[in-house]
C-alpha cells in the first residue's frame, strides 16, 4: 500500500520489493534493490525518510520521523531486523539492527555499527563504526568480530536475492 500524503508521493526504485501489505506513505525515497517486508510501515508524514540501495527492512518494522526535528536517513546495504522501530534516526551505510531493537530521535548508527536484538538506542546515542551496542538502554560493549562483519554483509546480500523471489509470488485464490 503506497500512499501520497500532503502532496508528497513516495519515490520507489522499480528494482526493489515492497510487500503487498507493507505501507509506504508520504515523503519517502527508497533506493535500488531495497526491500520493505510484510507488515512494515514507512511513514514519512511529518518529515522525510530516505532509504538507500540494497537495504532490507524486515517484517513488522516501523520507520517514522519527528515532525520539524528529526528526519530518518537509512543508508545503503543496511539490515533492519524483524519488528524494529527506527524513529527520527540515522543509520549509515552497512549498519545492522537486530530484531526488536528500538532506535530513537537523533541517534546515529555509524558504518558497520551493530545494534543487538532487543537493544534500546536512546535519543542522541551514537553506535560507533565497528562496535556492538547491546542492552536497554544500550551501551557499547566491544568491537564487532570478523565473523559478525561477514554475517552483516552476507545478510544484506541474501535479502537482495530473496526479495527478487518474493517479487514473483503468485496469490493463491481463497
Amino acid at each position: 500500500m503506497i500512499y501520497s500524503f500532503a502532496e508528497k508521493t513516495p519515490l520507489i526504485s522499480k528494482s526493489g520489493f515492497i510487500a503487498e501489505n507493507a505501507t509506504v506513505l508520504g515523503d519517502v525515497t527508497i533506493g535500488d534493490e531495497s526491500s520493505i517486508w510484510y507488515g512494515t510501515v514507512v511513514r514519512g508524514d511529518v518529515h522525510s525518510i530516505r532509504i538507500g540501495a540494497q537495504t532490507n527492512i524486515q517484517d513488522l518494522s516501523m520507520i517514522h520521523v519527528t515532525g520539524g526535528k528529526f528526519a530518518t536517513a537509512i543508508g545503503d546495504r543496511v539490515t533492519i531486523g524483524h519488528r524494529v522501530i527506527v524513529h527520527g534516526a540515522t543509520l549509515m551505510d552497512d549498519a545492522f539492527v537486530g530484531m526488536g531493537a528500538i532506535i530513537l530521535d537523533g541517534a546515529i548508527v555509524e558504518p558497520f555499527g551493530f545494534v543487538a536484538a532487543g537493544a534500546l538506542i536512546p535519543p542522541g546515542f551514537v553506535v560507533k563504526s565497528g562496535e556492538l551496542a547491546i542492552g536497554s538502554p544500550a551501551k557499547l560493549l566491544r568491537p564487532i568480530r570478523e565473523d559478525e562483519r561477514a554475517m552483516m554483509v552476507r545478510t544484506w546480500k541474501n535479502y537482495v536475492a530473496h526479495a527478487k523471489l518474493h517479487s514473483r509470488l503468485t496469490r493463491v485464490p481463497n
